[in-house]
């Protein structure tokens, strides 16, 4: 019988209190997306006109984007040092913002509040990092819904500050800065020292399904309620009572999956510690895997050229037959095993060694076009809204908000699925929704009936979906070694794309329509408002055009990935 102390232990050391301390974490570390309601007060305080306010978003932007250093440093240090250096920087950055939009500080110079801006918006890729590296490590073999509920959070993340800022009621609106600033650090110190791994691939075990379905359960519960609260106040004036009580519901339900880890270790008729997640046959089986595993990247390279155009069970045959004689033949020292030159698909591959490997760019490219296209989209939501006549666009806003969580979660399920039940590689889920993607924009193209509406739920979910389909993808080609550095040149795609569809096409399209319609002479930099489905139909085609390119390139992964995928998950299909 385990006393108390010892379950307390396993309790602090369980894989499933790690996921929901990251879920926290993720949870208040979408800083980024908090830059909508920062922007006017610091517009409005500061005196600034809106190119000022535009030069801010830049430098957001690009403090969002840059992740290399927090991606090397988990390669390094313990996960709560780049915890760490995250909360200092969300602390520090936005702390001297608030501290000079409420008048403490002189008015500082553009330039050094945009050093700020980007200084603690760039807090939020140490804790995406921690985040996301500490849990693919603790669950191999189910990175995607792991990645998809966790990116999932760090989207509505910027809801949830917002209804935490609305209950405590602050007397001016610069107070929502010292939220952005003082929230995520007190919850990130609080748990930096519980987010890490903890060898979690030794603590699997048959419930682990039923706690993914609790999980995902409660994300389906926690999408409707938020919807619901942001629905009821938009159209009913709301007194202070009732928003403290329904944030307090909201908190409750973030806390909610805590029960899990509660349960397994204190309620579970067998804990972790005392349960024998292996049997011998099975332990046994494991050393001689991790002993045979050079062989094993040997049986590619000696396969004759022919064995590709086999039937799979004939193909799987004859590898198991010539891996079946490198083994004999190896014990028998007949044979002398070669060194690789370089890590194969499926084994830990540094940054530098990814880079030059067709697949890991292929997979980028197909980012770029698509996820460039979805991030185009949603930045210039507002003015679709506006160009068609809509006068509240924050609704359409809230709705990407919530579809994009609900993407990122059933992004990680479905391509989860892909891969478990069908070895099947898991890239062929990006293609899926890379096509859907370029159908909606078509849809909004042609000026068909409510093609917002369709506009908003499709891009906002297949957005989100990329971000939980290919951090796994490339977790599961190129290793866990490096992921964090893996993880962070792949979030560069979606600006890289949006720099270009959103700054050159939308935004040049969008001034040619409206100086088309304008009734008098257009003085440059002059601020023109265009008006109908003209003013960005244009665009959405040539963004549904990029979305079927980035379809083809991930095919051409899902082609050549085929093999790997076999090999990961061929014996656990069911």
């Amino acid at each position: 019988m385990i006393g108390i102390p010892e379950k307390a232990k396993t309790f602090v050391n369980n894989r499933w209190l790690v996921f929901v301390a990251s879920m926290w974490v993720q949870s208040c570390s979408g800083i980024g997306y908090m830059y909508g309601s920062i922007s006017p007060v610091i517009k409005s305080t500061m005196g600034y006109n809106q190119r000022q306010i535009a030069m801010l978003g830049v430098a957001k932007d690009i403090g969002d984007a840059i992740g290399f250093i927090a991606g090397s440093l988990c390669e390094v240090v313990p996960i709560w040092v780049v915890l760490f250096i995250g909360v200092a920087q969300n602390f520090f950055g936005y702390g001297l913002v608030w501290l000079t939009v409420n008048g403490t500080l002189p008015h500082l110079p553009l330039w050094v509040l945009c050093v700020c801006i980007f200084v603690g918006t760039n807090g939020e890729t140490y804790f995406n990092t921690g985040s996301l590296v500490s849990g693919v490590q603790n669950f191999p073999r189910s990175r995607g819904p792991v990645v998809g509920i966790l990116k999932g959070f760090a989207g509505l993340s910027g809801a949830i500050l917002t209804q935490v800022y609305m209950m405590f009621n602050f007397p001016n609106e610069a107070s929502i800065i010292f939220v952005v600033a003082v929230g995520p650090t007190i919850v990130i110190t609080s748990l930096m020292f519980i987010v890490r791994p903890v060898g979690g691939h030794k603590q699997a075990r048959q419930s682990d399904n039923i706690s993914f379905l609790a999980l995902y359960g409660v994300c389906l519960i926690l999408a409707a309620y938020l919807l619901a609260v942001l629905i009821l106040q938009d159209l009913v004036a709301l007194n202070q009572t009732t928003l403290t009580a329904l944030t307090i519901g909201l908190v409750t339900l973030v806390l909610l999956p805590v029960v899990i880890p509660i349960t397994l270790v204190f309620f579970s008729p067998k804990s972790d510690s005392e349960e024998s997640l292996l049997t011998e046959e099975e332990k046994q089986e494991v050393v001689k895997h991790e002993k045979q595993e050079v062989i094993f990247s040997e049986v590619e390279d000696e396969a004759p050229s022919g064995t590709d155009s086999l039937p799979d069970d004939e193909r799987e045959k004859k590898i198991s037959h010539l891996h079946a004689r490198l083994v004999q033949a190896a014990a028998d020292g007949a044979v002398k095993v070669k060194k690789k030159k370089g890590p194969r698909r499926g084994e830990d591959f540094t940054l530098m060694q990814a880079l030059v490997k067709a697949d890991f760019l292929l997979m980028f490219f197909s980012l770029v076009l698509a996820s460039g296209s979805g991030l185009t989209i949603i930045d210039n939501l507002g003015q679709i809204c506006q160009s068609l006549g809509y006068e509240n666009p924050h609704i359409f806003v809230s709705m990407i908000s919530i579809w994009n969580f609900l993407g990122r979660v059933a992004g990680g399920y479905f391509s989860e699925l892909v891969v478990r039940k069908y070895a099947y590689p898991r890239p062929v889920a990006m293609a899926a929704v890379q096509v859907v993607m370029a159908c909606s924009l078509f849809y909004y193209a042609t000026g068909a009936p409510g093609a917002i509406y369709i506009l908003s739920v499709v891009m906002g979910s297949c957005y989100g979906a990329h971000w939980a389909i290919v951090p796994s993808a490339a977790s599961e080609l190129f290793g866990l070694k490096s992921f964090g550095a893996l993880y962070n040149f792949l979030t560069l795609a979606s600006p890289a794309g949006s720099m270009i569809f959103s700054g050159i096409i939308a935004s040049g399209i969008y001034d040619y329509e409206a100086k088309i319609q304008s009734d008098h002479a257009v003085v440059d930099g002059e601020a023109l408002t265009c008006y109908g489905t003209i003013c960005y139909s244009i665009t959405c085609g040539i963004l549904s055009v990029l979305c079927l390119i980035a379809f083809f390139l991930s095919m051409t992964v899902v082609y050549r990935t085929k093999r790997v995928y076999t090999q990961l998950y061929g014996n656990s299909r069911t």
